[in-house]
């Protein structure tokens, strides 16, 4: 494992420990070189592939990090833990995988996290729901808008989209 400060092959592993209900393992990790700390996690590969189609139709490899990368700049300066960011992309990779076969579509996988995203944070679900939508728009974006806000009573915790 290269270190990421001073980029050094060489590294001992400090501790392992198994996280996520057994699905990773987390190993706290020491450079040899520069005696810096650093974690790395190992997931198992998944043994079925799974494609996604995308919406132009080009078929890509399923890659939970471009999840996380969205969610991550849908949350961008949003007091969001990082670990609620995983919680939600580990749950969308869960029913990825028990509801696809070998192929899903890109619009179901936004689907999924955005219905997550909402529950969060209005903020960045209506970060996410602009690039998602693709709104046509001004009219359809402030429409979406309007149904966060009619919607915020129902949410506890939740904060609010625009003062008031």
């Amino acid at each position: 494992m290269r270190c990421p400060f001073c980029n050094a092959d060489k590294d001992k592993v400090i501790d392992s420990r198994s996280s996520e209900a057994g699905k990773v393992i987390r190993r706290r990790r020491q450079c040899t070189q520069c005696n810096r700390r650093f974690t790395t996690y190992e997931r198992a590969e998944d043994i079925a592939r799974l494609t996604v189609i995308k919406r132009d139709g080009r078929r890509v490899p399923y890659d939970r990090e471009r999840i996380l990368s969205g969610v991550q700049k849908a949350c961008y300066k949003r007091p969001i833990e990082a670990a609620i960011l995983d919680k939600l992309v580990d749950e969308v990779d869960k029913e990825v995988f028990e509801t696809a076969d070998r192929e899903i579509a890109s619009t179901h996988i936004g689907q999924l996290v955005a219905v997550k995203l909402r529950r969060i944070d209005q903020v960045a679900y209506v970060r996410f729901a602009s690039v998602y939508h693709k709104f046509n728009d001004v009219g359809e974006f402030v429409e979406e808008v309007r149904s966060i806000q009619d919607s915020a009573g129902e949410q506890v915790g939740q904060q609010r989209l625009f003062g008031g």
